[in-house]
């Protein structure tokens, strides 16, 4: 029996072409790599699985200075985890929680920086 997962995801997550690694804002400790992000939340890849319906406390260390800052600050209640196409490796899907706009003014300002862009015939001028 092939059963669908139905997406309940309403703000389309950008696929991105680096990956930023997170933190744990407390111990300093590398978590994972973010690996697509929405404004509302992102897939982490890491090397262990993360406990689900739970909240963590993350940094990211920006790759440039971003309106003052050096680094990001946020908390996400991790939704679901289950192993990743890559050996010894798991996904972690999060939703962000209680982001001020300055959070998601960064997040969207990330996703320009680093997503895909899909070039059209008139691009190429």
């Amino acid at each position: 029996m092939d059963k669908k997962i139905q997406e309940k995801r309403l703000i389309k997550r950008q696929q991105l072409k680096s990956y930023l690694q997170v933190y744990n804002r407390k111990t300093g400790k590398a978590i994972g790599y973010i690996v697509n992000i929405s404004s509302e939340g992102l897939r982490l890849v890491s090397s262990i699985p993360l406990l689900t319906h739970s909240v963590f406390q993350f940094r990211v260390k920006l790759p440039r200075e971003v309106n003052g800052a050096k680094h990001l600050d946020f908390d996400a209640l991790s939704c679901w985890c289950r192993p990743d196409v890559s050996p010894d490796s798991f996904d972690t899907g999060f939703k962000i929680v209680d982001a001020p706009q300055t959070l998601h003014d960064l997040v969207n300002g990330l996703t320009d920086y680093f997503s895909f862009k899909v070039e059209t015939p008139t691009d190429k001028k």
